[in-house]
């Protein structure tokens, strides 16, 4: 289809949606002032008003560059971002802050990882729920004389560890895996993981992009060697900002090499953390308001959070359940999920419906394969993709119920 045929077909869309009150349905009006933002997995706004402020008092108020002076600005600036690293460190369930390395995002943390274990080769096992951030790598890392193996999951996105464990081999130096998938909002089962990789002296590299600030995680406790998460999902920083957890006596090489603010004199990169991987100008605006973020979540506490999560995820579950020619997928039971729904309705595409929501009730989701082929493969919605829901706890009830109503709509109509 091209792409004056696709704004046709969507023109069409806004069209009829507009003529369903000619079927006896009562139609909703939208107030164009009016935004529900459900596209949460993609990043979270709002964002808590703390983290507008703690931006803003830095552009305007601090300035300096971390490390790299020794005037007040500078090391304000340093303090800040030290303050960033003992919050992330006290939420993950770290006891040395220093083994939080920040990098401007979830990818660039576990490419850190990725190449730094296994571009002199090695095997790495995968499942198949894993992001592009993964499976590109991985790919990538093939060709530099590593090799993987995927550790196949249901169509629900759920993992049987044990079917992990039949792929380990003697070169095994990684496992690596999501902690929630971006598609199917599964959890995978990581402490099982972890025990497995253990016993077999193998690192686990998870990938917590989606669970950071949404679902409890205490690394040290798990047995996780590199935990790597991005700041402007769940915990509410902006984006541009991530990092990785790195277990002691699991260090890899790092991916770039340059200025850090320690042994100036030397021409060698410092070999502690966390400089070792910091190098060049951190993002220190983004991290004071990362770690205001953080804060947020943890005055209200993650399982408290967790809660909310749950009564949304549920909510939509019942309701998408009550509509006839909705498919749901990801598994059902909320011991296994996060507040991630995907799902398509029968007779239209998942960016025909994403574009209807938006266009005409200002509902914000996402559609198509979410940076997630392996994800879709595994669900069985490669061609089509889905559309995806995602909540963060500033969501409420009222939007959930405000787009069942507009699914009802919609559902009347095609």
């Amino acid at each position: 289809m091209s792409e004056n045929d696709s704004l046709k077909g969507q023109d069409e869309l806004v069209t009829r949606a507009s003529s369903v009150s000619n079927k006896g349905v009562a139609r909703m009006q939208r107030d164009d002032k009016r935004k529900v933002y459900l596209d949460n997995a993609a990043t979270t706004w709002p964002k808590p008003e703390g983290v507008y402020r703690a931006m803003d008092r830095f552009a305007r108020e601090v300035g300096g560059n971390p490390g790299r002076s020794g005037h007040e600005k500078a090391l304000e600036a340093g303090r800040e971002v030290l303050r960033c690293r003992e919050s992330l460190a006290a939420l993950l369930g770290v006891s040395d802050p220093s083994r939080i390395v920040f990098t401007k995002n979830a990818t660039e943390a576990l490419n850190l990882v990725l190449l730094g274990r296994l571009r002199r080769g090695g095997h790495v096992i995968i499942t198949s729920v894993e992001h592009n951030s993964v499976w590109r790598p991985v790919r990538a890392l093939r060709c530099m004389g590593a090799d993987y193996s995927i550790a196949e999951c249901g169509p629900d996105g759920t993992l049987d560890p044990h079917e992990l464990a039949k792929l380990i081999r003697i070169d095994t130096r990684l496992i690596a895996c999501t902690h929630a998938s971006n598609v199917l909002g599964s959890l995978l089962p990581v402490r099982e993981i972890a025990r497995i990789a253990s016993e077999h002296d193998i690192a686990l590299l998870v990938d917590a992009a989606q669970t950071a600030g949404r679902y409890p995680i205490d690394v040290e406790e798990a047995g996780i060697q590199y935990l790597a998460f991005t700041g402007h999902k769940e915990l509410f920083g902006p984006q541009g900002t991530g990092g990785l957890y790195i277990a002691p006596g699991w260090e890899v090489e790092p991916l770039t090499y340059g200025g850090t603010g320690s042994l100036s004199e030397s021409a060698e990169q410092p070999g502690f953390l966390p400089d070792r991987y910091e190098s060049g100008t951190l993002n220190a605006w983004g991290l004071a308001g990362l770690r205001a973020g953080v804060d947020f979540v943890s005055h209200w506490g993650v399982e408290r959070i967790r809660e909310h999560d749950k009564i949304l995820t549920e909510r939509l579950l019942d309701g998408l359940e009550s509509l006839e020619k909705v498919r749901i997928y990801g598994p059902r039971t909320w011991e296994h999920r996060i507040g991630v729904v995907s799902f398509n309705l029968e007779g239209i595409s998942s960016s025909d419906l994403a574009y209807l929501l938006d266009e005409r009730y200002g509902i914000c989701v996402r559609s198509g394969l979410h940076c997630s082929p392996l994800a879709h493969a595994t669900a069985g919605t490669l061609r089509e993709g889905t559309v995806r829901v995602s909540f963060s706890f500033l969501n409420t009830v009222e939007e959930v119920d405000y787009l069942i109503r507009a699914l009802e709509e919609i559902v009347s109509m095609v």
